[in-house]
């Protein structure tokens, strides 16, 4: 049956006991352009509907007003874009949205925080489902608690929730959410990790519940589409300018606001992780986890992209020396900036930090990209060189996407070349990617270089890569960044 509400049409579409027809009737609904809602007897039955065209399922509907409560979320735009499509298992999502209309009744305010959990696939290939289960429970109460009594939690999703809560609590319990999901969870005796992104979204006057769950999502999706903080808030960019960034951040090196996380890098041969590239972010007082190119954008404007590279490589070191023992064969990754490159004399600057930290040489790998050497080439080569020629080892970061990529490979001295994260997400879709791909890794291992994937997120990139010959990847496949404590559980958990 089709249901008109205000100027949107909502196709609702009961399947329980009769996929086959209401498989059809998701087809031509959404040939229609209609948003299409689907009533299923189990969530698990619903993937079959999302590709006939479906946006949303509401599983085992409770009674009337929670398929309503659906229908109205589909009204005002929830359903409208497939991204944000939500599994509604039976949880109370009518609360949630009516906490968000009482809110902002009363002029209160409110915040929609959605959170994502990640790594499921590879929890379930290690642990099986039922271990999955009991840790995606456990989430379900670290997310409550950390969020606080004011806040309603709703489940949107096999690996997802929703939350509203005050305003004033936001961006801190977002920061709490993600921090407490970080942890290892203890299954059966098992430590289990999980990545997680959250999305935030807070209340804009006029703005209707069910669009600030859009936000939220949006805002999500661009949380698990980044490499930065594992928090995004919606519309931070008119929250905050690059002015207003670069005022407060003449002030976050004082209030220990600058910090390092660590992500793995996996051998492929042998599945262990062998070493970490140290990641900057910035836990901004009001936006909460920055990553790095928010930071350096920021650093570039108040003119501290120097102090800023110092500070982060000394912060590195410090913590790198001081890893326990479980960490004590980890090779780390450190990146340099352009603006070090052009620095006279950095090379022995740089090598008495690394000796005053107590770090080794030999454990230590450079990280350059290639747009940090398009005006600097030479110079480049010769810093490099010299670090190389010290003890470190060298990489090219983001390799593919500069214009002279094949020259540096020639006129740099490397060990490493990392293929840049968009080219290796694409070796799962077109052919020709993979072609490219196949090139940059026999190039690089015809010149005796070895090769790291960045950004690899599934099975299947994986072993794409794996047939083509690279021999390590970092991702999120494995983890995000870590601090050491999750870092040493994962090493130790091998």
């Amino acid at each position: 049956m089709t249901n008109m509400l205000a100027e949107r049409s909502v196709a609702l579409v009961d399947a329980r006991g009769r996929e086959d027809a209401a498989l059809t009737e998701v087809s031509s609904a959404a040939a229609r352009g209609e948003a299409v809602l689907v009533l299923t007897g189990d969530a698990g039955a619903a993937e079959p509907f999302l590709r006939a065209g479906a946006h949303a399922f509401l599983a085992s509907p409770r009674d009337a007003a929670e398929v309503a409560m659906a229908l109205r979320f589909a009204r005002h735009g929830g359903l409208g874009d497939r991204r944000h499509a939500s599994l509604f298992d039976g949880e109370d999502h009518a609360a949630l949205l009516d906490r968000l209309a009482g809110w902002h009744a009363a002029g209160r305010g409110g915040t929609v925080v959605a959170v994502a959990l990640s790594r499921l696939d590879l929890v379930n290939a290690a642990h099986g489902r039922e271990r999955v289960d009991a840790a995606i429970a456990q989430a379900a109460g670290r997310i409550t608690a950390a969020l606080g009594a004011d806040a309603v939690v709703a489940r949107a999703g096999g690996d997802r929730f929703l939350a509203a809560l005050p305003d004033e609590a936001a961006i801190p319990a977002a920061a709490s959410v993600s921090r407490e999901l970080g942890r290892p969870f203890d299954v059966e005796g098992v430590p289990v990790l999980l990545g997680s992104r959250v999305g935030v979204a807070g209340h804009a006057p006029g703005e209707l519940p069910e669009a600030l769950v859009t936000h939220a999502l949006d805002a999500l999706d661009a949380a698990r589409a980044s490499d930065g903080g594992t928090v995004h808030v919606a519309g931070s960019d008119r929250v905050a300018t690059l002015d207003e960034l670069a005022a407060d951040l003449h002030h976050a090196v004082r209030r220990e606001e600058i910090g390092i996380v660590f992500q793995p890098q996996v051998e492929i041969a042998t599945g262990r992780i062998s070493g970490v590239e140290a990641l900057a972010r910035w836990t901004h007082p009001v936006l909460g986890p920055l990553g790095a190119d928010t930071l350096f954008a920021a650093a570039d404007r108040a003119d501290l992209g120097i102090a800023l590279s110092d500070h982060i490589q000394e912060l590195t070191l410090a913590r790198a020396a001081a890893w326990p023992r479980a960490l004590g064969q980890l090779r780390l990754s450190l990146n340099l900036t352009a603006a070090d490159v052009a620095r006279p004399g950095f090379a022995r600057l740089f090598l008495s930090r690394v000796d005053a930290s107590g770090f080794p040489r030999g454990r230590l790998t450079v990280e350059l990209t290639e747009t940090g050497m398009i005006q600097e080439l030479g110079r480049a080569a010769a810093l490099l060189a010299e670090l190389r020629g010290a003890g470190c080892r060298v990489a090219i970061d983001d390799f593919g996407t500069g214009y002279s990529s094949l020259a540096y490979l020639k006129a740099l001295p490397l060990d490493y070349v990392k293929i840049d994260k968009a080219l290796a997400r694409d070796i799962a879709g077109d052919p020709r990617d993979r072609v490219v791909i196949r090139g940059v890794i026999e190039i690089a291992c015809a010149l005796g270089l070895g090769v790291i994937a960045e950004g690899v997120e599934t099975p299947q990139q994986l072993a794409l890569l794996t047939a083509e010959g690279c021999g390590w990847y970092q991702g999120f496949l494995r983890a995000g960044g870590l601090d050491e404590s999750a870092l040493v559980a994962m090493v130790e958990g091998e």
